[in-house]
Protein backbone atom coordinates (compact mmCIF):
# COMPACT_ATOMS: atom_id res chain seq x y z
CA UNK A 1 0.00 0.00 0.00
CA UNK A 2 1.68 3.46 -0.79
CA UNK A 3 1.75 6.09 1.95
CA UNK A 4 -1.10 8.04 2.49
CA UNK A 5 -0.70 11.51 3.06
CA UNK A 6 -1.59 13.00 6.61
CA UNK A 7 -3.41 15.72 4.45
CA UNK A 8 -5.51 13.88 2.33
CA UNK A 9 -6.40 12.01 5.66
CA UNK A 10 -7.52 15.57 7.52
CA UNK A 11 -9.27 16.48 4.75
CA UNK A 12 -11.47 13.06 4.75
CA UNK A 13 -11.79 13.14 8.56
CA UNK A 14 -13.48 16.38 7.97
CA UNK A 15 -16.03 15.51 4.98
CA UNK A 16 -14.03 15.95 1.88
CA UNK A 17 -15.25 13.14 -0.18
CA UNK A 18 -12.56 13.56 -2.88
CA UNK A 19 -9.97 13.16 -0.54
CA UNK A 20 -11.53 9.68 1.00
CA UNK A 21 -12.15 8.24 -2.58
CA UNK A 22 -8.71 8.84 -2.40
CA UNK A 23 -7.78 7.19 0.33
CA UNK A 24 -10.06 4.64 -1.27
CA UNK A 25 -8.24 4.29 -4.37
CA UNK A 26 -4.84 4.16 -2.45
CA UNK A 27 -5.67 1.37 0.19
CA UNK A 28 -8.44 -0.56 -1.94
CA UNK A 29 -6.44 -3.71 -3.34
CA UNK A 30 -4.57 -4.09 -0.01
CA UNK A 31 -7.53 -4.48 2.23
CA UNK A 32 -9.08 -7.07 -0.55
CA UNK A 33 -5.56 -8.72 -0.48
CA UNK A 34 -5.51 -8.79 3.51
CA UNK A 35 -9.22 -9.76 3.96
CA UNK A 36 -9.13 -12.31 0.67
CA UNK A 37 -5.79 -14.03 2.78
CA UNK A 38 -7.63 -14.21 6.05
CA UNK A 39 -11.15 -15.70 4.82
CA UNK A 40 -10.14 -17.31 1.46
CA UNK A 41 -13.27 -17.01 -0.06
CA UNK A 42 -13.25 -13.96 -2.48
CA UNK A 43 -16.85 -12.69 -1.25
CA UNK A 44 -16.58 -12.80 2.08
CA UNK A 45 -13.31 -10.36 1.41
CA UNK A 46 -15.40 -8.11 -0.98
CA UNK A 47 -18.10 -7.93 1.55
CA UNK A 48 -15.28 -7.61 4.43
CA UNK A 49 -13.82 -5.16 2.47
CA UNK A 50 -16.35 -2.93 2.07
CA UNK A 51 -17.66 -3.16 5.63
CA UNK A 52 -13.39 -1.89 6.49
CA UNK A 53 -13.76 1.34 3.94
CA UNK A 54 -17.20 1.80 5.96
CA UNK A 55 -16.02 1.72 9.28
CA UNK A 56 -12.78 3.55 8.17
CA UNK A 57 -15.26 6.77 6.80
CA UNK A 58 -17.26 6.18 10.23
CA UNK A 59 -14.10 6.46 12.60
CA UNK A 60 -11.34 8.85 9.80
CA UNK A 61 -12.09 11.31 12.38
CA UNK A 62 -11.02 9.38 15.59
CA UNK A 63 -7.33 8.56 13.79
CA UNK A 64 -4.45 9.70 15.92
CA UNK A 65 -2.34 11.80 13.72
CA UNK A 66 1.14 10.76 14.43
CA UNK A 67 -0.01 7.11 14.76
CA UNK A 68 0.50 4.86 11.33
CA UNK A 69 -2.40 4.66 9.17
CA UNK A 70 -1.30 1.50 7.67
CA UNK A 71 -1.60 0.20 11.12
CA UNK A 72 -4.69 1.61 11.82
CA UNK A 73 -6.12 -0.18 8.36
CA UNK A 74 -4.43 -3.26 8.99
CA UNK A 75 -5.82 -3.81 12.33
CA UNK A 76 -9.39 -2.88 11.06
CA UNK A 77 -9.44 -5.34 8.00
CA UNK A 78 -7.54 -7.84 9.64
CA UNK A 79 -10.41 -7.67 12.61
CA UNK A 80 -13.22 -7.34 10.15
CA UNK A 81 -11.68 -10.54 8.13
CA UNK A 82 -11.40 -12.60 11.13
CA UNK A 83 -15.41 -12.09 11.87
CA UNK A 84 -16.45 -12.68 8.62
CA UNK A 85 -14.35 -16.14 7.91
CA UNK A 86 -15.96 -17.23 11.91
CA UNK A 87 -19.09 -16.21 10.29
CA UNK A 88 -18.42 -18.17 7.41
CA UNK A 89 -17.06 -21.21 9.45
CA UNK A 90 -20.24 -21.17 11.56
CA UNK A 91 -22.74 -21.20 8.33
CA UNK A 92 -21.03 -23.74 6.94
CA UNK A 93 -20.86 -26.32 9.77
CA UNK A 94 -24.77 -25.51 9.95
CA UNK A 95 -25.19 -26.35 6.08
CA UNK A 96 -22.76 -29.25 6.00
CA UNK A 97 -21.22 -27.26 2.90
CA UNK A 98 -19.86 -30.12 0.16
CA UNK A 99 -18.22 -29.66 -3.00
CA UNK A 100 -17.58 -31.28 -5.75
CA UNK A 101 -14.78 -30.88 -8.17
CA UNK A 102 -15.14 -32.33 -11.58
CA UNK A 103 -11.43 -33.27 -13.39
CA UNK A 104 -10.89 -32.91 -16.74
CA UNK A 105 -8.72 -34.29 -19.71
CA UNK A 106 -6.92 -33.66 -22.28
CA UNK A 107 -6.94 -29.84 -21.32
CA UNK A 108 -4.47 -27.09 -23.61
CA UNK A 109 -1.43 -26.32 -22.05
CA UNK A 110 -3.16 -22.56 -20.94
CA UNK A 111 -5.58 -24.38 -18.95
CA UNK A 112 -3.37 -26.87 -17.78
CA UNK A 113 -1.27 -24.08 -16.19
CA UNK A 114 -3.78 -22.38 -14.90
CA UNK A 115 -5.02 -25.02 -12.85
CA UNK A 116 -1.64 -25.84 -11.60
CA UNK A 117 -1.48 -22.52 -10.47
CA UNK A 118 -5.25 -22.83 -8.70
CA UNK A 119 -3.79 -25.83 -6.99
CA UNK A 120 -0.84 -24.35 -5.39
CA UNK A 121 -3.07 -21.73 -4.49
CA UNK A 122 -5.35 -24.65 -2.86
CA UNK A 123 -2.77 -26.21 -0.99
CA UNK A 124 -1.62 -22.54 0.53
CA UNK A 125 -5.33 -22.34 1.36
CA UNK A 126 -5.49 -25.58 2.99
CA UNK A 127 -2.06 -25.11 5.10
CA UNK A 128 -3.81 -21.17 5.68
CA UNK A 129 -6.48 -23.32 6.53
CA UNK A 130 -4.75 -25.16 9.69
CA UNK A 131 -4.26 -22.34 12.06
CA UNK A 132 -6.62 -20.30 14.10
CA UNK A 133 -7.65 -17.03 12.51
CA UNK A 134 -4.86 -15.27 15.02
CA UNK A 135 -1.64 -17.26 14.31
CA UNK A 136 -3.44 -16.84 10.24
CA UNK A 137 -3.27 -12.79 10.54
CA UNK A 138 0.34 -12.97 11.61
CA UNK A 139 1.29 -15.44 9.11
CA UNK A 140 0.04 -13.22 6.07
CA UNK A 141 1.38 -10.00 7.75
CA UNK A 142 4.59 -11.52 7.92
CA UNK A 143 5.24 -13.70 4.84
CA UNK A 144 2.89 -12.45 2.84
CA UNK A 145 2.91 -9.26 3.42
CA UNK A 146 6.55 -8.85 4.60
CA UNK A 147 5.40 -6.72 7.97
CA UNK A 148 7.62 -6.22 10.71
CA UNK A 149 6.89 -7.78 14.33
CA UNK A 150 6.40 -4.49 15.42
CA UNK A 151 4.11 -3.65 12.65
CA UNK A 152 2.20 -6.50 12.82
CA UNK A 153 1.51 -5.90 16.88
CA UNK A 154 0.45 -2.40 16.06
CA UNK A 155 -2.16 -3.99 13.11
CA UNK A 156 -3.26 -6.36 15.38
CA UNK A 157 -3.26 -4.15 18.47
CA UNK A 158 -1.62 -7.12 20.49
CA UNK A 159 2.01 -7.28 22.31
CA UNK A 160 5.11 -8.01 20.41
CA UNK A 161 5.63 -11.21 22.19
CA UNK A 162 1.99 -12.32 21.46
CA UNK A 163 3.22 -11.69 17.86
CA UNK A 164 6.14 -14.29 17.93
CA UNK A 165 4.21 -16.73 20.02
CA UNK A 166 1.43 -17.28 17.22
CA UNK A 167 4.25 -17.20 14.68
CA UNK A 168 6.12 -19.70 16.42
CA UNK A 169 3.12 -21.69 16.75
CA UNK A 170 1.62 -21.50 13.39
CA UNK A 171 5.30 -22.38 11.78
CA UNK A 172 4.94 -25.72 14.18
CA UNK A 173 1.71 -26.18 13.01
CA UNK A 174 2.50 -25.63 9.43
CA UNK A 175 5.79 -27.67 9.43
CA UNK A 176 4.00 -30.29 11.18
CA UNK A 177 1.19 -30.96 8.08
CA UNK A 178 4.12 -30.08 5.29
CA UNK A 179 6.02 -33.02 6.96
CA UNK A 180 2.72 -35.43 6.98
CA UNK A 181 2.02 -34.64 3.32
CA UNK A 182 5.23 -35.60 2.19
CA UNK A 183 5.51 -38.93 3.83
CA UNK A 184 2.28 -39.67 2.52
CA UNK A 185 3.39 -38.82 -0.87
CA UNK A 186 6.42 -40.95 -0.51
CA UNK A 187 4.19 -43.98 0.59
CA UNK A 188 2.31 -43.55 -2.65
Amino acid sequence: MTNIPDELIYKAARGDMKAFEEIFKLASGFVYAVSYRVTRNRADAQEAAQDVFLKVHRNLGKFEEGTSFKAWIYRITVNTAINYYNRRKRHMMRQGDFELAELTEGTDPEVDARMEKEEKEKKISELLGKLNPDQRACIVLRAIEGLSYEEIAKALNVKINTVRTRLKRAREILMKYTEQEEARNEMQ
